[in-house]
């Protein structure tokens, strides 16, 4: 199998964890974000088509699985509400590559017009809120026309758009009538009570009550097959397949458009897994999954009840409705609170049948998916983000959470331009769009200290102008918990001068390396914390370390690309590339020439007495 992925996590092994169940798969990109969604009959071969060397394979596909970092899927109880979830998830993610899928396609709904006075049944692609019944979505056009058929022949509802009872007795009866396929209520020649025995059947059949129309069929078609009435047979057994394919239980959509969660979780020994479903105008819009720890003899009720107060505490939105896996204490107590954090009345429910408990149980279900899929992951991630800051904490004796951490360093080469970058980790993950460039503007030479300070000088005073209203906001209106230094003492001293100018109180650690740049430990208040390289907070220190020092050197070469920043030396008149190589060559770095004196600095090739002044008066004499 050949391994696409660009990511760390182990492909083979999350292959291997795939249901044989049908389902929606979204892929995601490094960014987390969703670059297509798709169903499956059976998740696990279609997913691994894609991770499979294929010569049928198009070019959008090679190169969607090139963008592919993780995935993650939604088991549904059939391919019916797999299709359904995935037309839902594409509309709600508009993912890059579901091209062919970005329409406004929707699915036939039978209806039946229980609020007009001889009550029609037809197919519509449209649910409106007329009072009417609506039933479905069906992904099956035919099955739905074949019932909608089958109703008619076993009850002859009308056919026709008239209004009642403003065109009673207005026509004779149409030909349906005269073919035994209406009964004539344009003509009075039905009464409406009988006519209703035929709407509450027609309903059966919707409702899926069918067991007797299909013992029914089914004597018929044996019956037919013993006359040797092949063709009637075949008809009966197609009817009684739509029937089947009509009575599938659809609970990805409803028809109630009421805005909904639903909560279920999976214990096993001290683990737990939530899973919460949101609901939005009646279809399933996305869900999350949560690992909290607990108690080993925690019970489900106390359980849930933690969960409800933590998570609606801090989620921006309350729904109108929230159905539970199990009863919560404080019922009416919660429900209260919730209510007036919405403004309006919130009900929390504990189905025990119907279409609730329908979704409560494929919560449930993809909860122990995700218990059995990622519970390691999820314990691995806690351990190298959260676990990690916790371990620097109690290393430094801190008596506050690290939530937010800001990291600085230096780029230059030999003489050009420096650049400053700032990386921000928040919870132990690295926050992207938080990171900042800096070109420096005041400093000539590789000068570390003074770039450095320049750097935390120029991003905490738009921290106060920002704060003040001075400025507008561009992401700099933040404090981090602590500073991390790539550098050791030197940069701490740099960036503790500039925020000690500022008035701002920010704890500063340097991040010290090895003699073979490798990284060692912490300076915290002058003293230096060793960590073993196999604890997790050794390792994030490193992955923080690293990735700033990665971003400063990307943005220094970048720039080098595009020609925006040049060595110092191209500034000093009668300087060309020429004399600039054969400088650096002879004194190895710009802190070499800056401190020659003329006649050192006439020494290498190209050079003259002339050449050497404007080079020693450049750096020397006041500009």
């Amino acid at each position: 199998m050949e391994n696409h992925f660009k990511n760390t996590f182990n492909l083979t092994e999350e292959l291997k964890k795939l249901p044989d169940k049908p389902g929606v798969y979204l892929m995601k990109n490094e960014d987390d974000e969703i670059i297509y969604v798709g169903k499956a009959k059976i998740l696990k071969n279609r997913v691994r088509q894609y991770f499979q060397k294929n010569k049928q394979h198009s070019v959008k596909v090679l190169k969607m699985v090139e963008n592919i970092a993780s995935f993650e899927y939604i088991v549904t109880g059939n391919e019916v509400e797999a299709l359904i979830l995935e037309n839902n998830l594409i509309k709600e993610h508009d993912p890059r590559y579901n091209i062919l899928l970005k329409d406004d396609k929707t699915y036939p709904y039978i209806k039946v017009t229980v609020n007009e006075m001889y009550p029609r049944i037809f197919t519509t692609r449209r649910h409106l809120k007329d009072k009417a019944k609506y039933f479905g979505p069906y992904t099956s056009g035919l099955a739905v026309k074949e019932t909608i058929e089958l109703i008619h022949r076993l009850y002859p509802l009308r056919r026709c758009q008239k209004v009642f009872p403003r065109d009673l007795d207005k026509e004779r009866p149409c030909l349906n009538y005269h073919i035994g396929k209406c009964k004539a209520p344009c003509a009075r020649l039905i009464s409406t009570e009988e006519y209703q025995k035929f709407v509450d059947g027609a309903l059966d059949i919707l409702n899926g009550k069918t067991k007797e129309i299909e013992k029914d069929l089914a004597a018929r078609m044996a019956e037919a097959s013993e006359n040797l009435e092949f063709e009637q047979a075949a008809e009966l057994r197609d009817i009684i397949g739509a029937i089947k394919k009509l009575s599938e239980r659809q609970i990805i959509e409803n028809m109630n458009d009421n805005n909904r969660d639903v909560i279920a979780f999976v214990r096993h020994m001290q683990d737990v897994v939530f899973q919460v479903f949101f609901i939005r105008g009646g279809v399933i819009t996305g869900r999350e999954s949560f690992m909290p720890e607990c108690m080993p003899d925690t019970d489900d009720t106390e359980l849930m009840t933690d969960f409800v107060k933590q998570f609606y505490s801090g989620t921006p939105y309350v729904p109108k409705e929230i159905i539970l896996q199990n009863e919560i204490d404080d019922h009416e107590l919660i429900s209260d609170w919730l209510s007036q954090v919405k403004g309006q009345r919130v009900n929390i429910l504990v189905p025990q049948k119907g279409e609730r408990h329908d979704l409560v149980r494929l919560a449930r279900e993809n909860a122990k998916i995700v218990m059995e899929r990622t519970g390691d992951r999820l314990k691995r991630e806690y351990k190298q983000t959260l676990g990690a800051l916790e371990e620097i904490k109690q290393l430094l004796q801190l008596d506050f959470d690290l939530d937010r951490i800001e990291s600085y360093d230096i780029s230059n080469t030999q003489g050009f331009q420096n650049v400053g970058a700032m990386v921000v980790f928040e919870q132990g993950k690295p926050k992207r769009s938080d990171y900042r460039k800096f070109k420096i503007k005041s400093v000539i030479g590789a000068d570390d200290y003074a770039s450095m300070d320049e750097v935390i000088t120029r991003r905490f005073t738009r921290y106060i102008n920002e704060n003040s209203g001075e400025s507008t906001k561009t992401g700099f209106d933040k404090l981090p918990d602590v500073i991390f230094a790539d550098g050791g003492k030197g940069q701490m001293s740099a960036i503790q001068g500039a925020l000690d100018r500022l008035g701002i109180n920010v704890l500063v650690c340097g991040m010290v390396k090895d003699d073979h740049h490798r990284t060692r430990g912490l300076i915290y208040n002058d003293k230096e914390y060793i960590m073993s390289p196999h604890s997790e907070a050794f390792k994030l220190i490193t992955r923080i370390q690293d990735e700033v020092h990665r971003f400063a050197i990307e943005y220094h070469r970048k720039l080098r690309a595009q020609k925006q920043i040049h060595s110092i030396l191209n500034d000093i008149p009668g300087i060309g590339d020429a004399r600039r190589k054969a400088l650096m060559a002879y004194f190895g770095d710009i802190n070499a020439i800056k401190n020659a004196d003329e006649d050192e600095l006439a020494k290498p090739d190209g050079m003259n007495k002339a050449a050497a002044k404007q080079v020693w008066e450049f750096f020397h004499l006041p500009k």
